[in-house]
């Protein structure tokens, strides 16, 4: 491959703003996003408290913010009912169910390769 071919490919990296790993690293990179994806994927509707008490060392603070974070990519939908006191549901979007598989093969690729 030539010198000229590697920095054509290379180009797509270079903008900030479009860059796709980017994109990808800037929306998954903190701890917690992933894990209540994959939560939300294995129930059609979860409440706030349900997904904090699976996970146990998140804070309420971060579960909320990352929660916030997934419904603004429009991963995650968040449903409030009117009830009292206040009943709030989470699931995932058409958007966030394609994800899923990809994650799945994310983990099983991290479970083959644990050593």
């Amino acid at each position: 491959m030539s010198n000229l071919q590697i920095q054509e490919n290379l180009k797509k990296y270079t903008n900030i703003e479009t860059c796709p790993v980017r994109n990808m690293i800037s929306r998954f990179s903190g701890k917690w996003s992933i894990l209540i994806l994959c939560i939300l994927a294995e129930n059609e509707k979860t409440r706030f408290n349900q997904i904090g008490r699976a996970i146990p060392d998140i804070s309420p603070k971060v579960l909320t913010s990352n929660l916030k974070t997934l419904e603004e990519d429009n991963l995650v939908k968040r449903e409030l009912f009117p009830e009292i006191p206040p009943r709030v549901e989470y699931s995932l979007t058409e958007k966030g169910k394609t994800l899923i598989p990809i994650l799945h093969n994310l983990i099983n690729w991290a479970c083959e390769n644990r050593e």
